[in-house]
């Protein structure tokens, strides 16, 4: 069992989020804390130019929203965190400041440049201090 589970989720796959964060529920010991997260990707400085100014802003309201909705439709208490930046990199951060025991992340179908597991789980992977487990 787990104290601290970090629970990365793409509000792109809130099907997936939902069961990964099913899945971290029975693995939380008592008394434990699940950290639900989403990471907004920060725009490169030659698209945000031709973007609405407050595209990231919206879409940090958009996810936000969609966790807490996720939260209530599973009944599963949780912290909500939203970050903007490289999706490996704040759910390593997360993981780091929270001291996490395990991070739960789903995966995708992989493509040939990433076989075994998608992109951002394959990088939490390798450079996570703590336990990891890849849902498909």
């Amino acid at each position: 069992m787990y104290q601290k589970i970090v629970v990365p989720v793409d509000c792109a796959a809130l099907d997936k989020g939902e069961k990964i964060l099913r899945k971290a529920a029975s693995l939380l010991d008592t008394g434990g804390e699940i950290v639900l997260m989403t990471v907004v990707e920060d725009m490169p400085g030659y698209l945000a130019i031709d973007l609405p100014v407050d595209i990231i802003e919206n879409a940090i309201k958009d996810g936000k929203a969609k966790l807490v909705g996720l939260k209530e439709k599973t009944g599963i208490a949780a912290r909500v965190e939203i970050r903007s930046g490289a999706a490996a990199r704040e759910i390593l951060a997360a993981a780091s400041e929270h001291k996490a025991d395990l991070i739960m992340i789903a995966s995708h179908v992989p493509d040939f440049s990433n076989y075994l597991i998608g992109a951002t789980a394959d990088r939490v992977v390798r450079h996570a201090k703590c336990s990891v487990l890849v849902d498909r």
